[in-house]
C-alpha cells in the first residue's frame, strides 16, 4: 500500500481568486494615498473659449499638512503655441480670494511636445503652488481661465486640477 498522497491541484490557486488578486493589485497600484483631489474637465470641441472658465470645488479638511497644487493639461498637435498662459483664481471658504497668472510650457524650443503622449494627445502636469497650508477648512473654489491672446484657443482637450499632500 502506498501511503503517499498526490493531488494534481495541490498548490494551484482557483482561477476566480487569481483574477480577483490581479484586479486588486491593479486597483491598489492606481491609488495614490497622497491625492486629496483630482478632476479634469473636457474642453468642448477641443477649442477653449475664453468665456469657458472651468471651476473646481475642493473640500479641505486638513489645515495642518502642506499641499501641492498642480494643473493638468491635455493638448493635441493642433495647439498653435508652445506655451499656455492661465489666470487662476482661488476663493477660500471665508470668501477671500487670490488671482495668479501662470505660464505653462507645453513644447520644447524645437517644437517637440512635452509630457506623455498617447496617439495625438499629450498630457502634462505642472506645479502651480508647492507646500501650501490651507488656513481654514471647507470648500476652496479654483477657477482656471485661459489667458492667451486667442479668444477661441484650439488644441486643448482637457484642463484639470490636482491637490496632493506634499512629501508623500
Amino acid at each position: 500500500m502506498n501511503d503517499s498522497y498526490t493531488d494534481s491541484n495541490y498548490g494551484r490557486v482557483p482561477a476566480g481568486l487569481f483574477l480577483l488578486s490581479i484586479a486588486f493589485m491593479v486597483f491598489a497600484a492606481g491609488c495614490n494615498p497622497g491625492v486629496v483631489y483630482e478632476e479634469n474637465r473636457r474642453i468642448p470641441g477641443t477649442v477653449w473659449d475664453r468665456d469657458n472658465v472651468p471651476v473646481f470645488g475642493v473640500n479641505i479638511d486638513d489645515t495642518l499638512s502642506l499641499h501641492n497644487l498642480l494643473i493638468n493639461v491635455r493638448n493635441t498637435g493642433e495647439y498653435p503655441r508652445s506655451n499656455l498662459f492661465l489666470f487662476i483664481s482661488v476663493t477660500s471658504p471665508g470668501g477671500s480670494s487670490t488671482r495668479d497668472t501662470l505660464e505653462l510650457v507645453l513644447a520644447e524650443p524645437s517644437g517637440k511636445w512635452k509630457g506623455s503622449g498617447f496617439g495625438s494627445i499629450w498630457q502634462n502636469r505642472f506645479y502651480y503652488r508647492r507646500n501650501v497650508r490651507f488656513p481654514e477648512r471647507g470648500i476652496y473654489v479654483f477657477e482656471i481661465e485661459q489667458a492667451m491672446r486667442i479668444a477661441d484657443l484650439p488644441g486643448i482637450t482637457d484642463i484639470g486640477l490636482r491637490v496632493e499632500k506634499a512629501g508623500i
